[in-house]
């Protein structure tokens, strides 16, 4: 099991992914719009590659162009997000030492010198920080285009009594 604090980012995340899905499924405009669409599949995309990093697997990802609609996209972060959930109770604390070797580590060298690999405690950091960057661009877009954003920072799901995600159907 994990630190608390960890446990309580992971649930956090699958919280607001879920619910910021709502936000882009209400409205044709945000529905439709390939800007959300666009960040709604790097968010999954990226969660999944630093699971499978996690776990020490091959990251092959599918493209956008993969998904015949909103729907299967949505359906795939919600498997994500089961996938995270049966990763995170079973490790051990001992596994979050243990370094996650990036594949695109050597472009990332090629840019910014020697790069030393984050282990999976800071895999999970990167992975939730990265994700809620997404989600405000997401929110932002969502307002642009005629919507209401939800209200999904971290202290509001603390507010909240932290409830689980519902991925409705």
């Amino acid at each position: 099991m994990i630190p608390i604090e960890l446990d309580q980012l992971v649930r956090h995340m699958a919280w607001a992914d879920a619910t910021l899905w709502d936000a882009a499924l209400a409205l044709p405009a945000t529905r439709e719009d390939a800007r959300i669409r666009a960040l709604l599949h790097h968010i999954h995309a990226c969660q999944w590659a630093y699971l499978l990093l996690m776990r020490a697997e091959e990251v092959t990802l599918p493209e956008l162009e993969d998904f015949e609609d909103a729907a299967s996209l949505r359906s795939w972060g919600k498997q994500y997000h089961g996938e995270l959930d049966r990763f995170v109770s079973a490790l051990d604390p001992a596994d979050l030492d243990r370094l996650v070797q990036l594949p695109w580590a050597g472009q990332l060298a090629d840019r910014l010198g020697t790069i030393h690999p984050p282990d999976v405690r800071q895999s999970f950091l990167q992975v939730t920080s990265h994700s809620t960057y997404h989600r405000g661009q997401i929110n932002t877009r969502i307002r642009q285009v005629g919507g209401e954003p939800p209200l999904i920072d971290f202290v509001a799901w603390i507010w909240m009594a932290q409830p689980d995600a519902s991925w409705g159907s």
